[in-house]
């Protein structure tokens, strides 16, 4: 067990406010806690975080400021760590405590039994399968409120979850969105500098876990399809190649082996794990999301802050978070997704309207400070 000592206070007044995230894989849910820690530290906020050792995790909460207890494994806290961490806590006057997997309300279920704290669950996975037996009953009569991240998963919420429904609130998640304006000749070239090629080339793009749910290969497919009718235009798949980066390993090894295999294999740049994944979109003319069934879809408002054109799929949260501003394509369906690809390489004028349209829906509804205003109004509520 290692854990730091307390963060100073710009106001002591504030509720200190702890985030639960024991997950050793890295993705949007597991990138969430640090970046509402560094939000709200921002806000003058004591802001904790309860993590694995040596997690990617408990990393980025360190590296955004907040102090963390971490642990080997979750079951160390069933026994005096849990006390310990529990007096950490009241030393840090921690009144909210906000966990991020399911399977962490059983921590903060035992913590509130010994000091009864503001406890929230945001929902991002999006459960399907009912949670309504005797041990879910009970874990989540200790969650004071659940935030379900799209208006898909507050439905499937309100159906799965032992939980009253005035309970259950959507909440968006929101991303950094610079304000500024877009143009076609300034987009940087780190891509085709990378890749030796020219600064004109059509990027298609996809960010995400590299796992089967977030449509890779049928992106990879897709592209196939229509690779030779446009000889400038070249995919870009971002995302971790390894399981320590959060990969699906099996999948993986399948994609890279597909990607060799193909064709157009080059024209096809798997760019692994990358840490500037904004300035890359800058790039991607088109982004490609065919998630099969995407619980809200952060990539796609990073890609909307980034005056990217996108093709998601007509499943999931996509359709609520786009609305008009997107061209739709069926998950699973090669066919489909090439279709939504051709309409965008064969009109210009419609890349650059969505693209446009896109940006100020992300500005209106998707900002992070947005965001963290209006979880800030629920942590208040809540005391």
């Amino acid at each position: 067990m290692a854990q730091a000592n307390a963060s100073t206070s710009t106001s002591d007044n504030k509720p200190g406010i702890l985030h639960i995230c024991l997950s050793t894989g890295w993705g949007g849910l597991e990138m969430y806690p640090s970046r509402m820690g560094k939000e709200f530290i921002d806000k003058g906020y004591r802001v904790f975080g309860l993590a694995s050792e040596n997690s990617r995790v408990a990393n980025a909460m360190k590296d955004a400021g907040m102090d963390v207890f971490t642990v080997p494994k979750k079951a160390a806290l069933f026994g005096p760590t849990l006390f310990s961490l529990n007096k950490w806590l009241k030393a840090n006057n921690v009144q909210i405590v906000h966990c991020h997997k399911s399977g962490d309300i059983l921590i903060s279920a035992l913590l509130n039994i010994l000091t009864r704290r503001y406890t929230l669950f945001t929902e991002h996975m999006g459960v399907k399968r009912p949670k309504k037996d005797i041990y879910h009953r009970w874990v989540y009569r200790h969650v004071d409120q659940v935030l379900s991240i799209s208006n898909e998963t507050y439905q499937r919420n309100i159906k799965a979850l032992p939980v009253a429904e005035s309970k259950i609130e959507r909440l968006w998640l929101g991303t950094y969105i610079e304000q500024k304006q877009f143009n076609e000749d300034n987009r940087p070239h780190l891509l085709a500098d990378e890749y030796g090629l020219s600064h004109d080339t059509t990027f298609i793009g996809s960010v995400g876990r590299i796992c089967d749910g977030k449509g890779q290969a049928d992106l990879l497919a897709g592209f196939e399809l229509i690779a030779a009718d446009y000889p400038n235009a070249h995919l870009v798949l971002i995302g971790g190649l390894n399981p320590d980066e959060g990969a699906d390993e099996a999948f993986s090894n399948q994609l890279q082996e597909k990607v060799k295999a193909s064709l157009f294999a080059d024209r096809v740049h798997l760019a692994g794990y990358r840490k500037n994944v904004p300035t890359l979109l800058e790039e991607i003319q088109i982004v490609c999301l065919p998630y099969w069934n995407e619980a809200f879809g952060l990539t796609a408002i990073e890609a909307m802050a980034q005056h990217c054109a996108l093709v998601v799929s007509n499943t999931g949260a996509l359709p609520e978070i786009l609305e008009d501003t997107g061209v739709y394509c069926t998950p699973q369906d090669a066919e489909s997704i090439a279709v939504g690809l051709k309409r965008y390489l064969d009109d210009e004028s419609l890349r650059a309207s969505n693209a446009a349209n896109a940006y100020q829906r992300a500005l209106e509804h998707f900002s992070m400070q947005g965001h963290a205003d209006k979880l800030e109004q629920i942590y208040l509520r809540g005391l």
